[in-house]
This record gives structure tokens, sequence and C-alpha cells, in this order.
């Protein structure tokens, strides 16, 4: 069968902050490049994004980016690249400035400079005290990000291709990339783009767990096509829970919410922070707040009928301040908690939130391999960009408003080494002569399929499998069963099949590829995770409760062909500042 085929200079899987910002590079640099995306770009899932973009640029007091790259090193547990970390942070005042001149409407000070609310895990002078780092919209930064981002794009004549799903990649026997096989979704169309590069810019994978804040669309695509393309997932053990998930509903509650001065408490009242982390109590890192969390919980100090979730005050703040700063929260509250935060507080609980690892790549946005001895050898014509990739800036452990710097700076980087790339490699690559053979064959077994398993309840076990095994605290039968579950699941996955075509809606077959992706990013969660003897970051093992920097001081690289694991150092060698040696967090 002969795929119909289109020709770009550059192709983006993904139409969220990382995509558009770089495909505002290349479109502004005069290239054809094509944008893919699941939904209208300014439904990605950044525009869930609310507290705000992490720059030092010293608005409300004295900031350095230096500072801002220790706090960043610390909260990653020392598990992030000390040379991407640098270039994210000496990066990131430029990038807010860029984006202030493309039009976004940042919260301002009487003199007119972009206001800034304090974060957890950000301080003065290497963990002093509090700073406020944080660049925001009221809470609804993502949301303002996007539409200003869209808005250039259409600027500069950047070509969006709406509800379109990217199924696989295309490479040739080289292993250069050459673009991505893709379908319509309203009509089941295949087409094949063909690039001479491609990024993936398609987000996380939250959706792998069951209590997630993550938008249903966050579903590792890009993940489940770099690793059935041969490419390696880093650090899949790590996964941020986000200490504020409205209970019962997994809606995120910003941690701005605690910048703005809302404070946890248990069910006694008592604001219990203040026992696990005495200087920057409900401001620390997140990892360390959501353990907190689940230990009052687990401990019996929970709230509610079933003492299960904590209260997150901030009526003392007054009707002005949350009108002002935080009106979206308000409106969550109301319609997810039935709860009015001007009043009482809301119910909220540790949800599954962002994942630290993903496509491996290096700060310039290239996707890297190991090859012949060398950990970073590029893919030819690859690229990642945001919360899929992993350059790793977060290592264990991401500082809240990194990840809408991460998406700014890297997705503007990406473009420039793309650019770069087009011109020293000019024309297309010729297509291999089975292009798109393997979407096909997976779309025909789902239509093939006679008895298959059903989506839903494969998808529904996946989740709870993830849930119950792999959450905020790890215990070493709970993963080593995980795995012999995910592993079965992954089995019924490759079974699955649209059961009854007359009474299946088209997003049936969406749903299907999807679930074909994120069993990709459960599997190599899980066996990642049982694999780590340590407690890192998000990553706490009861078993092991002490972080291990001699045996565990490095990356893991999960490879889909074998299920195997690969280990390659972390970089602790900044660009031109002296390594921040590893020592004991403490806030």
């Amino acid at each position: 069968m002969t795929i119909p085929r289109r020709k770009f200079d550059a192709v983006i899987v993904g139409a969220g902050g990382a995509g558009m910002r770089a495909s505002l590079q290349l479109a502004e640099a005069g290239l054809k490049v094509a944008v893919l995306s699941k939904v209208f770009p300014t439904r990605s899932h950044t525009v869930a994004a609310q507290g705000g973009i992490g720059a030092a640029l010293g608005n409300m007091g004295e900031d350095s980016w230096l500072w801002h790259m220790y706090d960043t090193i610390k909260g990653s547990d020392y598990l992030g690249d000390q040379n991407a970390i640098e270039f994210m942070c000496r990066a990131a005042p430029q990038a807010v400035y860029e984006l202030e001149h493309f039009g976004m409407p940042f919260d301002r000070n009487d003199d007119g400079t972009i206001y800034q609310r304090p974060f957890g895990g950000h301080s003065q002078n290497f963990g002093e005290r509090s700073v406020q780092r944080s660049c925001c919209a009221a809470d609804r930064t993502g949301h303002a990000m996007l539409h200003t981002l869209y808005q250039r794009n259409v600027r500069a004549n950047t070509l969006f291709f709406v509800e379109w799903m990217a199924l696989d990649l295309i490479r040739d026997a080289s292993g250069q990339v050459l673009g991505v096989s893709a379908m319509e979704m309203e009509t089941g169309e295949v087409w094949l783009f063909h690039a001479r590069a491609t990024l993936f810019a398609t987000g996380g994978a939250g959706r792998i767990y069951s209590a997630s804040t993550n938008a249903f669309i966050n579903t590792g695509d890009g993940l489940g096509m770099a690793a059935r393309a041969g490419i390696p997932l880093e650090d899949m053990e790590f996964w941020q829970f986000h200490p504020t998930g409205v209970a019962g509903a997994g809606v995120l509650i910003t941690e701005g919410v605690r910048g703005e001065g809302g404070y946890l408490l248990n069910k006694d009242g008592e604001r219990f922070m203040e026992r696990y982390a005495p200087n920057m109590k409900d401001l620390a890192s997140r990892d360390v707040v959501s353990r907190a969390m689940a230990t009052e919980i687990k401990e019996g100090r929970g709230a509610g009928k079933d003492a299960d979730y904590i209260l997150l005050k901030l009526d003392h703040l007054g009707i002005d301040v949350i009108e002002k700063r935080l009106p979206g929260i308000r409106e969550i509250a109301r319609k997810f908690a039935n709860v009015d935060p001007v009043k009482e507080p809301i119910p909220v609980v540790p949800t599954c939130h962002y994942q630290m690892g993903g496509i491996p790549t290096n700060y310039h946005g290239e996707v890297v391999v190991p090859s012949g001895g060398d950990p970073s050898q590029p893919v030819p014509g690859f690229y990642a960009a945001g919360e899929c990739g992993c350059a790793s800036v977060h290592g264990a452990n991401r500082l809240g408003t990194n990840s809408l710097t991460d998406l700014l700076v890297f997705g503007k980087e990406s473009g420039d080494t793309m650019i770069r790339f087009l011109r020293e490699n000019p024309g297309h690559k010729d297509l291999p002569a089975d292009v798109g053979d393997v979407s096909l064959a997976r779309l025909a077994r789902l239509e093939t399929q006679t008895g298959g398993e059903s989506v839903f309840e494969v998808g529904a076990e996946m989740r709870r499998t993830m849930q119950g095994h792999c959450g905020v605290f790890r215990f070493p039968d709970m993963l080593e069963s995980g795995v012999d579950k995910i592993k079965r699941t992954a089995e019924r996955v490759r079974r699955t099949g649209i059961a009854d075509k007359s009474k299946t809606f088209n997003t049936a077959r969406i749903e299907a590829l999807e679930l074909d992706n994120l069993i990709e990013v459960a599997v190599a969660t899980l066996v990642s995770a049982e694999a780590r003897k340590e407690s890192r970051g998000a990553h706490d093992r009861a078993d092991f409760h002490q972080r291990d920097d001699v045996n565990w001081l490095k990356h893991s690289l999960w490879y889909r062909e074998g299920n195997r694991l690969e280990y390659k150092p972390v970089n602790l060698q900044p660009m031109t500042v002296e390594s921040f040696e590893p020592k004991v967090r403490s806030y």
C-alpha cells in the first residue's frame, strides 16, 4: 500500500510550550515547519501550568542564576547533569524577557517590572532563605504562555496539523530520523511526514497512574515511539507526586498557593511541615512535602471521615489576594472540592504530576544514545524538548516552575540546533522501502483482532498496577510483584482490539494507540524502579532509606528490546563554575 506523504524541512510533534517555542525559531528562520498536535495548540497540557516560570530576574530582592542553579541541583538530589542545569539557569532570564516582548501578560509590580512569587525549593545565597523567583500571570501562567506562543507562530506562518496523532518514527538503515507516520484523527487516514529534522515535544505520560494531575492526552506518545524505534528511555523510575492535588479529583492546586502564604494542616490543625523542614517549611522541595503528607496520612493524622487527605489553608490571605493572585484556584476548589477557599481549607493529597525522565538528550536538544563507548552520541535528525525529553536538568526531583523554564530554554535551543543541522544537511534523504509498514500493521491489529482484549480494561489494570506498586513510597515486594504484573499487562496490550466496530466511536482507535505508548512507559518505570537500590528524590524505597552516591549516582537507560537496563554517569561538571558536590539535602 502506498501511503501519501508531505515534505517539510522540520516536523514537530506536540504543540505545547516546547514545541511552539521551537517551531517559532524555525518558522522565523524561513524554514517550512509542520507542527502536529492531538488537540488545538492552546489546549496542550502546558495550559494547565499555574504557578510560574523560574528565572533569577531579581525583581523582588537580590537573586542570581548561580543560586537558581544550586537550588535545581539540590532539588534534583544531585542526579541532574550540572552542565545542562547551568545552561538552563543562565538562559532563563533572557527566555522570560523574550516571552515578555512577545506580548506575554505577566503580573506587574508598581514599577512595571514582572512580579515574582516564592516557590518551593528556591532560595537566596545557597539555601539561606526563600526567594521570590517565579514569574507569573496570576495562576494561569501556562495558559498565557501558550496563547502568546501560538499567536507568534501564526504570525510566522507555522503550519499546524490539528487533531493529528503521530504513530511511529521513520528511520533509515543508518539510523537517521526522517520524519514520522501520522494519522488524521477524524478520518483515520495515515500520512507520512517526510522531514530533514524531527522534534518530539509530546509532553509527559502521567496517565500511567490512576490518580494524576495530567490531562487525558498525556499518554507518552513520544516515549512510546522512541522506544519502539530502539531508543532508550532515561531515568524513568523518577515521577514527581505533586503535594497538592484535589483529594478525589487529582486536579492540580498550584504551589503558588503556598508561595503566596498558604500552608498545610493535619486533622489536629498542626502546621506539620515545621517538623519535616524547619527552614523552608511548606516551601520545601516537592518530594519532601509529598512524603511528609503521605506520612501524616499513614500515621492517622489525615483529615476527613476516612483520614485520607491533608488541608490546604489560604482563607487567612483574604479575598483580595485570592482574587488577584489565585482566581483560578478558587474556581477549581469550588468545582472539584466543593469548598470556597476564602472560607475553608481545600482537601489535598499527593498526586502524580511530572515525569523527570524521558528521551535522553543533551542541552542542545539532540537525542543522544550510547554508542561505541561514547555515552552521548547524537541520533542524526532527531531532537526532543520539554517533559518528554531528558537533558537531565530535573534529575530525581524537579523544582516547581522549572518545567516552564525547561520548555522555553530547551524549546528555543532545540530550534536553533535544528536550524544549524538543516543548513549543514540540505535536501531530503530517501525514505526506506518499507516506510510506514509498522504503523499499518499496528492499525491492522486493532481492526482485525477477533476476541481481543478490551482497551479500557487493560488500561485500567495498568493504572491500578502503577498506583499500587510504584507510588510515593516503594516497597521491595510490591516493586517485584509490580514488575511481574506490568509485564503480563504488556502482553495483554498486544492482544487489544476494537471489539464491535459498529458500536464504537472513532476515539476507540486513538485510545488503543495511546495505550500502546503508555504501556512502554509503565514497563520502563517499574523495571527501572525495582532495579534502583537506593532512595533518591522522588524514588523512596522502604528497604534502602539512604541515597547511595557510591553505587547509584548514575542515570538509568531502559531499552525496550530485551527489556534491559544500562547506566551512564551523571555529569557533575558545569560549564564555567565549580561543581556542586553531593551532600545531604535539608530544608
